[in-house]
């Protein structure tokens, strides 16, 4: 499917660079049609020595050479690319975004009638193949394009689909800003062990590898997080007294009020990423 197309990422930063390294790693797209962008020469010599891709400084000539141009900068940027590049674009060139609270019809808005445009929403694990992307469609992507879009981003993770694009603030809340939480989890977890004489390095260890392994049982087994807890919860155990301090805290609803403040942060700025209404003349 990706073998044919040309696919340009304009901005190799963080994520820009695991997908490139994801494609290649599963080799499904040669080197010679893959292609990037950075803003400045010593970058793009950089990445293009360490990727082996053609990496240049140049988006418009990038877009102008690609078949699906994934569109890789921060949100803030994204107008600008868009000025710069966004005419080149026709309704046989895919635009793909990564840009956090910047909706489908933000980015239509910039680019000529009838280009398809996917909006991702991938986290930072995606740098070693351990993310999870979140694709919805704008109105003119149809399945050929989701599923170029899928193919692209499985080489860095698990994929999903969602088609109501008012839930993408909610997925960006959450697996979008959810390797933070864990951070922070583990952080606390390990500051425990280390208040009771463990050595940090191990009590980090200890710490990661329990919410890694969880995670994946979770994944695997496909059973309920809460049926998992009482597999651990034996009755007078230690695990109980240990849950009931969380609980205790407020972990649970501090955890569900966290994902709702990132939401409404990220709809207010997905609202305030949509162009404005021009001023009818006086």
């Amino acid at each position: 499917m990706l073998e044919d197309k040309r696919i340009a990422v304009v901005g190799l930063g963080t994520i820009g660079t695991a997908l490139v390294q994801g494609l290649l790693d599963a080799r499904k797209v040669p080197p010679d049609r893959l292609s990037g962008s950075t803003a400045h020469q010593h970058t793009a010599q950089a990445k293009a020595e360490k990727l082996g891709i053609r990496v240049v400084t140049d988006n418009r000539a990038l877009v102008r050479e690609a078949d699906v141009v994934v569109v890789a900068v921060k949100p803030k940027t994204v107008p600008q690319v868009l000025s710069e590049v966004g005419g080149l674009f026709s309704p046989d060139k895919l635009l793909i975004s990564v840009a956090a609270a910047t909706p489908t019809a933000s980015l239509e808005a910039r680019l000529p009638a009838g280009v398809p445009v996917v909006r991702a929403m991938p986290n930072t694990p995606c740098r070693i193949g351990q993310g999870m992307t979140a694709l919805c469609p704008g109105r003119h992507a149809g399945p050929e394009h989701l599923a170029l879009a899928q193919e692209i981003f499985s080489g860095m993770g698990q994929v999903a689909r969602i088609e109501d694009e008012s839930l993408m603030e909610v997925v960006t809340a959450l697996s979008g800003s959810g390797p933070a939480y864990a951070y922070l989890i583990i952080e606390a977890l390990a500051e425990g062990g280390v208040k009771l004489g463990l050595p940090r390095r191990l009590a980090t260890q200890l710490a990661a590898q329990s919410l890694l392994g969880g995670a994946a049982l979770v994944l695997s087994s496909g059973e309920h997080p809460a049926l998992l807890k009482d597999d651990v919860t034996t009755p007078a155990g230690v695990t109980i007294d240990g849950l009931l301090a969380l609980e205790e805290g407020g972990l649970r609803v501090t955890l569900v009020k966290a994902v709702m403040a990132a939401t409404e942060r990220g709809k207010a700025l997905a609202q305030a990423s949509l162009p404005r209404p021009a001023a009818p003349p006086s």
